[in-house]
């Protein structure tokens, strides 16, 4: 491992230590920062060490409601490449460790060092001390579907329009948390859905089965969105039973929208 990294940003000190590592990584109490760019130098870099992720709860869950983020997570989880437990008591220190080194990352206005050690009782002593805080930790649970399994199962479920379209607003959003009136995953699938012109118990149904949210709520969003003027809906008789809603988009500034500029557009309505 390098002895010591002073880099641009966090990514490329993560980026440098995971290059350099010959087996897997210990990450403990990392900012949320570092989680967000630990997922994404996972998902960039091939052949990657499987990295073990020891933090607080609070900065867990803060990280994973970002869908776009937990999804991406999920994906790495289900490779092997990652796993979460939650630190009840976090050491003061964020550490990069290994069974060859140990490296501190410090942040110091725009530069960020990787402080590393390879002195062979300090790094036998800190392994032992954070394997057995590993040990004691209790998994987190990210109830985020993978990002792929949403993308093959929207396209299989609803028709690869949508699943495009669903696509290019991730692709357009730096995050997509919601936050109350924002854009969460839920108003995202239903804005798409309703630009492709599908059915509200189509779109909820494939939400529910792939673990996004409840039927209950797409349809308390769907509402929501309604009585804003962002949705607007009809009914479709069906055979045996209700009718179903048709979803439309509400707005003229909508339906005129590519898919990259839905959420943009969107959002301005929502303000």
């Amino acid at each position: 491992m390098t002895p010591n990294m002073v880099e641009r940003n966090v990514a490329d000190v993560l980026r440098a230590a995971l290059t350099d590592a010959s087996g897997g990584v210990l990450a403990v109490h990392p900012s949320a920062e570092a989680i967000e760019e630990l997922v994404e130098v996972l998902t960039e870099l091939e052949g990657v060490p499987p990295v073990r992720l020891l933090a607080p709860e609070g900065v867990l869950k803060e990280v994973t409601g970002d869908f776009i983020l937990a999804s991406t997570a999920a994906d790495r989880i289900e490779e092997g490449v990652l796993e979460l437990r939650v630190a009840e008591k976090p050491p003061t220190n964020s550490l990069l460790i290994t069974e060859e080194a140990i490296t501190a990352v410090v942040n110091a206005d725009d530069r960020v060092a990787g402080l590393t050690t390879e002195e062979e009782a300090f790094v036998g002593s800190a392994n032992e001390r954070y394997e057995g805080l590993w040990a004691e930790a209790s998994d987190f649970s990210l109830r985020t579907p993978p990002i792929s399994r949403v993308r093959e199962t929207l396209a299989d479920d609803l028709g690869s329009g949508i699943e495009s379209d669903f696509d290019g607003v991730l692709a357009s959003l730096e995050t997509a948390r919601g936050d109350g009136d924002g854009l969460d995953e839920v108003t995202i699938s239903l804005l798409v859905a309703a630009k492709n012109e599908a059915l509200l118990y189509d779109i909820s149904k494939w939400g529910e089965d792939v673990g996004i949210a409840s039927k209950a709520t797409f349809s308390r969003t769907k509402t929501k969105l309604e009585d804003m003027g962002l949705l607007d809906t009809e009914k479709v008789p069906i055979d045996v039973g209700r009718p179903r809603l048709r979803l439309m988009l509400g707005d003229e500034r909508l339906r005129d929208a590519d898919a990259d500029q839905l959420a943009s557009v969107a959002q301005t309505i929502l303000t």
